[in-house]
């Protein structure tokens, strides 16, 4: 891609606001105010200011940066939006509460005595406001938290001298913007000098989508510059933290929703205003290399404002009071995750330390491209899976339609897209080893709750997840052992796989039928056992996976048994769960299901997420 200019009418539009020396005097605070600037969908990668080459020119962040910090390795802890903000808002990483699924089914509650975070604000003092989203996945009181939440909630109703914290969304960016055709849309980039990142086909409807979503991050930032000079008016930048970031990554196809650097990493830029330089490890313009993640958004901003961390929390601060460039930048690793997206499941957790990403793919015949109702709104995304289904993509491009190892592993630096697996490279053997352990201590330290069935969690938690998985912190490890069994030669996992199947505990059967599904053919051995699992088994979603696991290796025909285990099944939960494999078995393993009989179901007039497959069932 061409490096991108832009006309010197838009250049003038966005120099919306001056420096703060011409700022009216005001008094200065004795805690800094913060604000937030988030975009929607939006990965690092489309920034001029992280991707000289191909990004999109944002003057008015960048104007930002240069009065301030910019973080080079900043990560959201999920790849959308729900997930992603309940992790903000508890300072939690979302598996050990229940809040990590897309969008929330049953809310999840906090730990016993924490807060969302701007409640510790507003007994110290300070006036918040967020405007607006809050698309938390946790059973909030948000009043505790916001003096007001709406879309007219602005700083300005604040006392005379009160300190603030205000957020301020924009939408402009979301992946909604690109649903429909960008016919007659004018570019900032002419689509012809676009060249789509080597995981997408390379066609013109896409390269459009490209331009279409470049442009639209030019336009938030006129957007956001307007809202600075609004700061600037007021007399407020001597005093304001400004943090630019997007929500999470996004938004083109195969980014927003998997846990991949292109639907982790962030934009954040901080502004540090004249006042409060104290509070800032670097001086203006310094890039940090430090690794920072969502989970310490909360514990930054409580730093800054002078008040108490909880101990709950899993964050730590990157700006404020005790916080060196030195410590900062010794920060090396990010964790992410990726589970329920809205009605599509999956079980992805990633890690990256230094330059190389991790991914561990739970459930790797769960591939990628699996339907998904909003996300093939988008037209690109819609092309992309009938160019699959011709065979005409290669195989970097078609990735995303086939089933996954175990175990991925990248070098960022010489491959920032993650196209090159390097996990069966004896050279990076050390390194797989590595990062497979510390994702290992992450997953049991936590405890990781997809361990669970959502419908299972839902059931037995009553909201209460976080207790839940404290009790169960033992158990939770034992079927992370099960699920590891994935990881070793087929020899060495049969007795594992025995043990497992043959267990009183029906998840100890689940999981044993997923890492069989893991093996493919190679597990045969277990074919009778599955048979015996899916006719008998008391558990539903034990017979499910079973129906999995012969229905993709083509050992016996998978239908009569999902019927079976759909039957007189009234948890809406539940229900969708068993339509993700019923989804998958037909459109991956070419399985014959009559729309007839979806439609006459008496599971298809439930509510939650099932309409969406059942819509999807019935077209085909």
């Amino acid at each position: 891609m061409k490096k991108l200019t832009l006309p010197i009418a838009v250049l003038l539009l966005t120099q919306v606001y001056a420096t703060a020396a011409d700022s009216p005097p005001v008094m200065s605070l004795s805690k800094p105010n913060i604000v937030w600037l988030t975009t929607e969908d939006n990965s690092a990668c489309w920034y001029r200011l992280y991707n000289q080459e191909q990004g999109a020119p944002m003057p008015n962040i960048e104007r930002l940066a240069e009065n301030g910090l910019v973080f080079n390795n900043a990560y959201s802890c999920a790849p959308v939006c729900s997930a992603a903000r309940s992790t903000i808002i508890s300072g939690l990483y979302g598996p050990r509460t229940g809040a990590h699924f897309h969008r929330k089914q049953v809310p999840a509650k906090l730990p016993e005595g924490l807060k969302m975070f701007p409640a510790y604000l507003r007994k110290a003092g300070y006036y918040t406001s967020n405007n607006s989203k809050t698309d938390y996945n946790y059973n909030l009181n948000t009043r505790e938290g916001w003096n007001e939440s709406s879309g007219r909630a602005t700083y300005r109703k604040r006392k005379p001298g009160q300190p603030f914290f205000h957020v301020q969304n924009y939408g402009t960016t979301h992946e909604g913007q690109l649903f429909g055709g960008s016919k007659g849309d004018k570019h900032i980039i002419d689509p012809e000098n676009i060249k789509p990142f080597p995981y997408h086909p390379d066609t013109p409807l896409m390269r459009k989508k490209y331009a279409q979503y470049l442009s639209m991050n030019n336009k938030v930032d006129a957007q956001m510059g307007r809202f600075i000079k609004q700061l600037e008016a007021d007399g407020l930048l001597d005093d304001t933290f400004i943090f630019h970031y997007g929500d999470h990554g996004g938004v083109l196809p195969g980014s927003k929703g998997y846990a991949h650097n292109d639907g982790l990493q962030v934009a954040m830029v901080v502004y540090v205003p004249k006042n409060f330089k104290h509070l800032a490890p670097a001086e203006n313009g310094t890039r940090v290399d430090g690794f920072v993640e969502f989970v310490d958004l909360s514990a930054t901003v409580l730093n800054l404002a002078g008040v108490e961390i909880p101990k709950e929390i899993d964050g730590k601060p990157f700006l404020g009071k005790g916080v060196e460039l030195k410590e900062l930048n010794s920060r090396d690793t990010t964790f992410g995750y990726a589970d329920r997206f809205d009605e599509k499941y999956d079980q992805v957790r990633f890690l990256r330390k230094g330059k190389y990403t991790y991914w561990r793919n739970y459930q790797p015949f769960n591939f990628d491209g699996l339907h998904n109702f909003y996300r093939y709104k988008q037209v690109a995304f819609g092309e992309w899976r009938d160019m699959a289904r011709a065979g005409k993509l290669n195989e970097a491009q078609s990735a995303f339609y086939n089933a996954r190892p175990a175990e991925q592993l990248y070098d960022l630096e010489k491959d920032p897209h993650e196209v090159n697996n390097l996990a069966d490279d004896p050279d990076f053997a050390k390194v797989l080893v590595e990062l497979r352990t510390e994702l290992n201590k992450r997953v049991r330290s936590l405890p990781d709750l997809s361990f669970f069935p959502e419908s299972q969690l839902a059931k037995e938690s009553k909201g209460n997840m976080y207790t839940m998985g404290v009790k169960n912190k033992e158990r939770i490890s034992r079927l992370a052992d099960i699920a590891d069994l994935q990881l070793k030669p087929f020899a060495e996992a049969k007795p594992g796989i025995k043990k497992a199947l043959n267990s009183a505990d029906q998840l100890d059967r689940y999981w044993g039928l997923i890492v069989c599904s893991s093996f493919g053919k190679e597990a045969s051995a277990f074919y009778d056992k599955a048979k015996e699992l899916g006719e008998k088994d008391t558990d539903r979603l034990v017979r499910t996976r079973a129906a999995e696991f012969l229905g993709l290796t083509g050992a016996a025909d998978p239908k009569p048994i999902l019927l079976s285990a759909l039957e007189g099944c009234k948890d809406a939960i539940e229900v969708n769960l068993i339509l993700n494999s019923v989804v998958l078995l037909r459109d991956g393993a070419g399985m014959k299901l009559d729309p007839e009989t979806v439609k006459k179901a008496s599971w298809s007039k439930l509510g939650g997420l099932v309409p969406r497959r059942i819509e999807y069932l019935r077209k085909k």
